[in-house]
């Protein structure tokens, strides 16, 4: 089983930092996606280019029209659906597909800081604004959280609110509940 390390702070900088430099063109490139049934109901993948660039829940707030995930193509989304497959079974905790979000220079860095957060954890959204070296934008990140268009795999459901209370979530707080439980419960075995 793939295990989390915990990363420093200087390490989110250094990774948020690369992410935040990678130029992302929205609609760029060939698109397709596929949809894969799991315990949190369907999930939408897309790709662009073969590489993962969305992956939604039904009824998902900020969720794109169909007509921009492309063709529908189950091929190229092997490797993302085993991996999928493994987590909610409870043999995988850190995914390792390639990812591609479009998004802001921010947002990419949120993103980033968000799959530095180990599995089974929370953070809130003022540590993780901490974590990624902009202390007083814990607002900001949590707009950009929202917005995450990889859910799961970018795990934007391990941020709470301060009091480590359950917040927003685009899938909705039900979903996000169950994944929390699900990491805890594997964690704890």
């Amino acid at each position: 089983m793939r295990t989390s390390t915990t990363a420093t702070p200087a390490d989110v900088r250094a990774t948020t930092a690369a992410a935040a430099s990678r130029p992302a063109t929205p609609g760029a490139g060939r698109r397709t996606h596929t949809r894969v049934d799991s315990p949190v109901g369907p999930l939408t993948l897309v790709a662009t280019d073969g590489v993962l660039a969305g992956l939604y829940m039904s009824d998902q707030r900020h969720r794109p029209g169909q007509e921009t995930f492309g063709v529908p193509d189950p091929d190229g989304f092997e490797e993302v659906t085993a991996q999928l497959e493994a987590y909610f079974a409870g043999r995988l905790r850190e995914f390792d597909v390639p990812l591609a979000p479009v998004g802001t220079a921010f947002q990419q860095q949120v993103w980033a800081g968000l799959r530095s957060i180990p599995y089974g954890e929370t953070r809130g959204y003022g540590e993780l604004a901490r974590e990624i070296g902009r202390p007083a934008a814990s607002r900001a990140v949590g707009l950009a959280n929202g917005r995450n268009p990889i859910g799961i795999i970018v795990p934007c459901h391990r941020v709470v609110g301060a009091s480590g209370s359950l917040t927003g979530y685009g899938g909705g707080l039900e979903r996000k509940q169950f994944l929390l439980d699900l990491e805890r419960r594997v964690r704890a075995a």
